[in-house]
Parts: structure tokens; sequence; C-alpha cells
């Protein structure tokens, strides 16, 4: 009797060898010395058509569904992988160092913009093609950044808290400029519709922080008190979909500032140990390693030719060296010691998320051609893979103390 490989089957046949290929990649990081990111990310390239292809194999009968499910699935690992890093912290802990925030992440966006445009002035392109090549390398994607640092033990210190910080002042900057863009670029641009925009997002912050400090704690309280089984994990999942949506429906922000936004809340709360324990197993043992291992499945490393060497080395050097400098010299400013500054220079060089959104808007409105597009993507592939041995470097150097006196 021959077996019939139903899509169900074969969806579930693409989870096997994600998850084994994550976790064993994962636990040959961490032997290694490396945060088990790392692992997982090299796992997705090993995994996609860079080598095997594995949503093309033989018994795969329709790759794009299949694809789209480990996209989407890898969306929910993001959203959760945020949520617990919001989780980790107090709202007081960001509200603490918003000026230092501020100016990393606006010399980072700056910088990074800057120099990812002069990339796209010296291809050829003009008009807003430039700046829609600077804007998608001036994101930051803080999950990879979030999840090493808890890895190392350092989210809440100081380095951590000015990184979060800095990232979500730097997603809000970004999505703001991308905004105007996309209106310029569509002759919708305006007063009134930026007006309009930074309405919507004020209604947004109003709306969930407004809900997450007077009403979340209470009704958090009524529902650890009924009788629903796994009822307060279940309740946390639903209030950060429901943030995550109202942040990119309404507040035309990434859909990751509203989970974040959402486990700052529920810090606050006394059910927050429950919450945390069964999140924590929903997300590591499924979800985050898909996210992760999804980011590699989407890139192809044999279009580098396409996109051409220099181009590409040029892409990423804009990404590196603008969020690099950028932010390490805010932080510089910032009164954060040159360690800490260099710290914090390479938390902010991973892209994600933002990146991608931008780039695929600027394919679809033909401002980008797909040689610039492939480039981008792979710049935000090797962004996140240098980035956790970097960090992890970095907070391996110890600081220098200099003596001044003269001790016979």
């Amino acid at each position: 009797m021959e077996l019939e490989i139903t899509s169900f089957l074969q969806f579930a046949l693409e989870l096997i060898i994600i998850l084994t290929a994550a976790k064993m990649g994962g636990l040959l990081s961490t032997k290694l010395g490396q945060p088990s990111v790392l692992g997982e990310l090299l796992a997705g390239i090993i995994l996609g058509p860079s080598l095997f292809n594995i949503t093309a194999f033989p018994f795969i009968t329709d790759p794009e569904m299949l694809n789209e499910f480990i996209r989407e699935l890898g969306e929910i690992g993001v959203l959760f992988l945020m949520f617990l890093t919001g989780l980790e912290l107090h709202l007081s802990d960001l509200t603490r160092n918003t000026r230092s925030a501020v100016l990393i992440a606006l010399m980072g966006m700056v910088l990074s913009l800057g120099l990812g445009s002069m990339v796209g002035f010296t291809r050829g392109f003009t008009g807003l093609q430039p700046l829609f090549i600077g804007l998608a390398l001036a994101a930051t994607s803080i999950s990879i950044t979030a999840q090493t640092l808890m890895e190392l033990n350092n989210l809440r210190g100081k380095v951590g808290l000015g990184l979060l910080g800095a990232a979500v002042v730097d997603d809000i900057l970004v999505l703001l400029i991308y905004s105007v863009l996309l209106a310029v670029a569509s002759g919708t641009a305006g007063w009134s519709s930026i007006a309009g925009l930074i309405l919507q997002i004020g209604l947004f912050f109003v709306i969930t922080i407004g809900f997450g400090l007077k009403l979340l704690p209470s009704v958090t309280r009524w529902v650890s008190k009924r009788r629903i089984s796994q009822g307060l994990v279940t309740f946390a999942i639903i209030i950060l979909l429901v943030f995550s949506f109202l942040a990119q429906s309404l507040g035309h922000l990434a859909a990751i500032l509203g989970a974040f936004l959402a486990g700052i809340m529920f810090s606050r709360t006394e059910e927050k140990g429950i919450i945390e324990t069964g999140m924590k197993t929903l997300t590591y043992s499924l979800f985050a390693p898909i996210f992760f291992v999804g980011i590699g499945l989407q890139v192809d490393l044999h279009q580098i030719g396409e996109t051409g060497p220099w181009l590409l080395l040029g892409l990423i050097l804009a990404a590196v060296v603008g969020k690099f400098l950028g932010a390490g010299m805010g932080a510089r400013f910032s009164k954060f010691t040159w360690l800490e500054s260099v710290q914090i220079g390479v938390g902010m060089i991973p892209q994600g998320e933002v990146s991608l959104i931008t780039a695929a808007m600027g394919l679809k409105l033909g401002l980008l051609d797909t040689s610039v597009f492939t480039g981008i993507v792979i710049t935000i592939l090797v962004t996140a893979i240098i980035t956790p041995p970097l960090l992890r470097l970095a907070f391996t150097i110890k600081p220098v103390s200099v003596r001044l006196d003269n001790p016979k």
C-alpha cells in the first residue's frame, strides 16, 4: 500500500527537519562558546535554497504554500520573543533612559540612512530610490540582540536597557519616515497625511499604555482566579496579538513593537512568573527556532552573482559601519563608557522585519530592482549572523583601568 503524502504530512515532515536542525545547530553553537541563535540561523542557511532547499524536496507538492506556513509561524515566533523581552523589563527601565535612547537611535539611523543612500547614488539610482535603500539599512531588529543578551544575562543591565530603548525609538523613526516616503511615492503626501499618521501613532500608544496601566493588572488577576486551563498564558497571547494588530493597523508601526509593549505591561502584574514560564516553553520549543531557521530559508546565496560583489559589499558596510559608529557615538555622547558604547554599537547592527518590509515595498513600487533587493536580504542575513558572536566578544572584554598615581 503506497503512503499518500498529504499536505499535513508534508508540513509535519518539514517541521521535524527544521526543529531538529535548529536544536542541533544551537547545541553545536553553545559548545563552541557562541549563542544558540547563531547555530539556528546557520541551520536555516543549510536547509534553505543555498544548499538543501528542503521546501523543494520531491514529496513537496506546493512549496509556496509550505513556505508561507513557515513564514507565518516564524512571525508568531518573533512576536513571542519580543513579548518575552518586554516581560523581562519594567516601564521605568525604559523611561529612565529616554534621552540616551533617542540619541543612540537617531545617530545610528542617520548615518546608516546616509551611507545606504550613497550606495544607491553610486549604483545610479535617482529620486526616492536611494532613500529606500538607506532606509532599509537604517532599521534595527532587536530580537536577535535581545535573545543574545538574555543568554548573556545582560538584558536588564545598563547596556541592555540602552539597546532596547534605542531599538524602540529607531523602529518608530524608521517607520515614520517610511510612511512619509510611501505617501510621497504614491502621490498622497501632504501635511494632513503626515499629521494624520502622527495622530494614529499617538492614539495607538494612548490606547495600549492606558489599558496596560489602568485595566490589565485587574483583568489579569480576575483571569487567574477562574478555573480555565492555562487561562493566564492564553490571555497573555490574546493581548500580545491584539497589541501587535493595533501597532500595525492603527499606528502603522511594526507588529513586534506591540508585542514588546504588551510584555512590558504584563511585567507589572503579580502573575508575571506564571505567564513567563508558559510563554518560554511555547516560544523556545517551537516558534523561536522556526523564526530563526526561517531567516536562512528566505535567502539564496546563489543570487550573490546577480547582485554583484561590490554592491553587496557596499550594502553590508553601510549597514554595519552606519549602526556601529552612529549608535556607538550616540551612546558615547550619552555618557556611556567607551566599552559600553562599543557593546551598544554592536548590538544595534542586526536588521530584520522592518528592513524586509521597506525593501519589499520598494521592490513592489519599482523603486528597487531585484539585484538590490537580494543584496538587502543577504545583508540582513549577514548582520543577523555576525551580531551574536561579536556581541559575546564585546561582553568578554574587560574594561581597562589606568592608574594615574605612581606608587613607590
